[in-house]
C-alpha cells in the first residue's frame, strides 16, 4: 500500500475543497515530502489518477484577477470518501505496512469514531502478535541470535520490532481510552492544515505552475 494516495485524499478531505498547491503546502507542513514518498510530482500526478478513478472531483477555475492560468480545484467525491475511509482502516490494521504508511494513518486516525479506532489498533496489536508467534516457532530469543549463526539477527530484529510495535500500539490505545484527542463526532476536531494567508516555514520551493495541474 503507498502513503500518497491516502496523504491526498486526507488534505483535500480537510479542506473540503483544495487545489493542487495547497495539497502539496500542507503535506510539506506535515513533514510528509521527508517520511513518505509526497513530492510534488507524485502529488500532482495522484490528484490526477484519482481525479480520472473517480475518487475526486476536479473543479476548473477562472484565473485570478491578478493573472496566471486558472487553479484545478479537488473534492472528494462518495467514492473517494469510501476509498478514504478504507485505506485508512486498512493502514491502521495491518501489522506490516511501512513506515510512511503508518504514519499517514495516524495523522488522520481522529477521522474515526473513538471506538472504531481503538478496535481497529487492537486488531493491530492481534496481527503482530500472531506474526510474532510465526516468527518464534523458528528461533528462540532465550538461546540468542547466533544459535542460527547471523541469520538469527534477522530473526532478533524481526522480533524485536513486533516487540516494539505492539507496545507502542498498547500505549496509543491506552491513550484514546483514556480520553485523548477530538475524535469524529465529538466536536471540533484538531486540523493542521495552514490558511490561505499562512506561510509555509517548510516550504521546498515554489507553486507549480498552475497550481493543480
Amino acid at each position: 500500500m503507498s502513503a500518497i494516495r491516502l496523504l491526498v485524499l486526507g488534505a483535500v478531505r480537510q479542506h473540503g475543497r483544495a487545489h493542487g498547491y495547497q495539497v502539496r503546502n500542507d503535506l510539506e507542513y506535515w513533514g510528509a515530502h521527508e517520511w513518505s514518498s509526497a513530492k510534488p510530482g507524485s502529488i500532482y500526478h495522484a490528484l490526477k489518477q484519482m481525479a480520472k478513478q473517480g475518487l475526486l472531483h476536479a473543479y476548473e477555475t477562472a484565473p485570478s484577477t491578478a493573472g496566471g492560468p486558472p487553479r484545478t480545484e479537488y473534492e472528494l467525491t462518495e467514492k473517494g470518501t469510501e476509498e478514504f475511509l478504507a485505506l485508512l482502516r486498512a493502514s491502521l490494521t495491518s501489522y506490516d505496512q511501512k513506515m510512511d504508511v503508518l504514519s499517514a494513518a495516524v495523522g488522520f486516525i481522529v477521522c474515526l469514531p473513538r471506538e472504531e479506532a481503538v478496535a481497529l489498533l487492537k486488531q493491530r496489536v492481534a496481527g503482530i502478535e500472531r506474526w510474532k508467534a510465526g516468527v518464534l516457532e523458528h528461533y528462540t530469543p532465550a538461546e540468542g541470535p547466533q544459535a542460527l549463526g547471523h541469520i538469527g539477527e534477522i530473526m532478533h530484529l524481526w522480533v524485536h520490532s513486533a516487540d516494539a510495535g505492539a507496545e507502542w500500539t498498547r500505549g496509543l490505545i491506552e491513550r484514546i481510552e483514556r480520553g485523548a484527542y477530538t475524535f469524529e463526532g465529538e466536536g471540533e476536531p484538531f486540523v493542521g492544515v495552514l490558511g490561505p494567508d499562512e506561510e509555509n516555514p517548510y516550504a521546498t520551493g515554489v507553486p507549480h505552475p498552475g497550481d493543480a495541474r
